[in-house]
């Protein structure tokens, strides 16, 4: 009886507490001083080793920068460009990975510990569950960046193109090849316009021309086709004429994403076909079976 009590108390505790969480999680969080500060520093190495500590709004945020700066969050260049074209931080990852592994952790328990205060009897098979659950619930978030990787890879060619696009109109509006990236960079709050407006900034902290930071943001996000415009609009330097030069070059890009994106759809279509076929092969056997069967004299 003192058992059952004590875990009836326990899983109440328990439950309290994951109210409070709830309740606090939806409580907007004031950011820290040093996190605010932190974002002004435009450091090359630092925003791309380390963005989660500049950009930790919650405590659990700042527990998944902490981890990723400890060592024990490796992140492969992979992981990274999802993270960055999904607008995830680090610390947002690793947060996810935490509150994914504690939930592994503590649901098997709550509810053998429920089962045993009903049912009458206790077993370590929950405490084995809950070990089990959190090794799965850690690596939940990578298989939910790796299947949502498609999904981004999409909206980043998209929004790339559309940043293309504005970049065409505000050159044609007899805008500078840098005011004109610096001015369509401005128009959305997509993750892919967010990382262009920061090598934007970081550039002109370092007082340089735009062109190599957005080549260097087209390697690390795998983009080339933000590297071809990069080298277009430098043209703008020598005095060349670039909105006729610049349009074609969109123009070509875009075609050949058309293409992929064609390509891609008949290879699903194809697939689809394969699924389509095998009802009918399934009622043509189920036709076929009786005048076999009697053919070979089984029936």
């Amino acid at each position: 009886m003192t058992t059952t009590l004590g875990l009836i108390v326990l899983c109440g505790a328990v439950v309290a507490a994951g109210g409070w969480l709830l309740l606090r999680g939806l409580v907007p969080a004031q950011p820290r001083l040093g996190d605010v500060l932190a974002r002004l520093d435009d450091a090359p190495l630092a925003r791309a080793e380390a963005p989660a500590s500049a950009e930790a709004e919650s405590r659990s945020a700042r527990l998944g920068g902490w981890l990723h700066r400890r060592g024990w969050l490796p992140l492969g260049e992979g992981q990274r460009r999802m993270l960055e074209l999904q607008g995830k931080t680090i610390a947002e990852y690793g947060a996810d990975k935490l509150i994914m592994a504690g939930l592994g952790l503590v649901t098997p328990v709550i509810v053998g510990a429920l089962l045993g205060s009903m049912l009458g009897w206790a077993a370590p098979v929950p405490v084995a569950a809950g070990i089990v659950g959190a090794v799965v619930g850690w690596f939940v978030p990578d298989l939910l960046l790796r299947r949502g990787a498609a999904v981004a890879r999409a909206g980043a060619g998209e929004a790339l193109f559309t940043f293309f696009d504005l970049v065409v109109l505000e050159r044609m509006a007899n805008l500078s090849a840098t005011q004109a990236v610096t001015t369509a960079a401005a128009v959305s709050d997509a993750p892919l316009f967010d990382r262009v407006r920061t090598a934007l900034s970081r550039a002109r902290l370092q007082q340089q021309a735009p062109w190599d930071e957005l080549r260097r943001l087209a390697n690390r996000l795998n983009l080339p086709e933000l590297g071809d415009i990069a080298d277009v609009m430098q043209l703008d330097e020598s005095g060349a004429a670039l909105t006729e030069t610049l349009r074609a070059r969109v123009r070509e890009l875009r075609d050949a994403h058309l293409t992929v994106s064609r390509i891609a759809a008949h290879e699903v279509s194809e697939r689809m076909t394969v699924y389509m076929v095998l009802p009918a092969m399934i009622f043509g056997l189920i036709f076929l079976t009786p005048p076999l069967m009697r053919l070979v004299g089984l029936a």
